[in-house]
């Protein structure tokens, strides 16, 4: 079938929109957010994607993608700021065709209805009912199973990946925290919100002994698998908006 026309939209459109609705300027971040590499001003066809991998931007440029929309982009605070390797590649590759490329971090993982976890809680059912941590990041509520082991199963069959599971699978579940990404360091945060079952994406070697001496079990569900959601809601938004094209890239990472 052939793809509908689109009559596209100005590229300081979606950045001064999602600027507002993400709330950009409220957070405190660790790289800049909204548009990081400038290219054509007319978007017609927005491609999303985790991160500004290599081959998600080869893929971006298979798919004729005027922008790419990500959550994890370039600029890192504290990494080499010199243009060699990798590096060099991939803004190369952006600016010789006239891609935007896009990046929304934090903003992105605490919007309300569009962010990672809120979106994380419709993929696993989850009701939420509170934030907790730095910059309010960190959700709490309560999810549709009784025990540890059956949150595990729910997460297996909805996000395709078993979780590392510290804590007894018939523990009950009981008051529920989660945070996608890279948050484990955000467990005592998570604890003295009455959590006793942390979810979140990666885990570290101190995360093991926490659960086990605070008897909260730990779900690390994978920091790719749980930030899949927010920038698919996001580009569907923008596509329902502007009446533009948009389309998810999954680049998997067992990470």
């Amino acid at each position: 079938m052939k793809e509908k026309d689109v009559a596209g939209v100005q590229r300081e459109a979606i950045e001064k929109h999602l600027a507002d609705t993400l709330d950009i300027n409220r957070f405190r971040d660790y790289c800049p957010n909204g548009l990081q590499v400038e290219g054509r001003e007319q978007v017609q066809t927005i491609v999303t994607g985790v991160t500004a991998s290599m081959a998600l931007l080869e893929a971006a440029l298979d798919a004729q993608a005027d922008m790419v929309l990500v959550h994890h982009g370039y600029f890192w605070r504290g990494e080499d700021p010199r243009v060699v390797g990798p590096r060099q590649r991939r803004l190369k590759l952006l600016l010789a065709h006239g891609i935007n490329l896009f990046a929304y971090h934090l903003p992105l993982d605490a919007h309300p209805e569009l962010g990672n976890n809120a979106q994380l809680a419709r993929v696993l059912d989850f009701v939420p009912d509170g934030r907790f941590g730095e910059q309010d990041l960190g959700w709490t509520g309560h999810a549709p199973v009784s025990t540890v082991g059956e949150l595990a199963m729910r997460v297996e069959q909805a996000l395709g990946r078993a979780p590392v599971v510290i804590g007894d699978p018939a523990q009950p579940v009981g008051r529920l925290a989660w945070c996608t990404g890279a948050a484990q360091g955000a467990m005592d945060a998570a604890i003295a919100a009455g959590a006793t079952a942390y979810l979140s994406g990666e885990i570290s070697e101190q995360t093991v002994h926490l659960a086990r001496e605070s008897g909260v079990a730990y779900l690390g569900c994978g920091h790719h698998a749980t930030e899949r959601y927010g920038v698919q809601a996001v580009g569907e938004y923008l596509a329902q908006k502007f009446g533009i094209r948009h389309r998810f890239i999954d680049i998997p990472n067992p990470v």
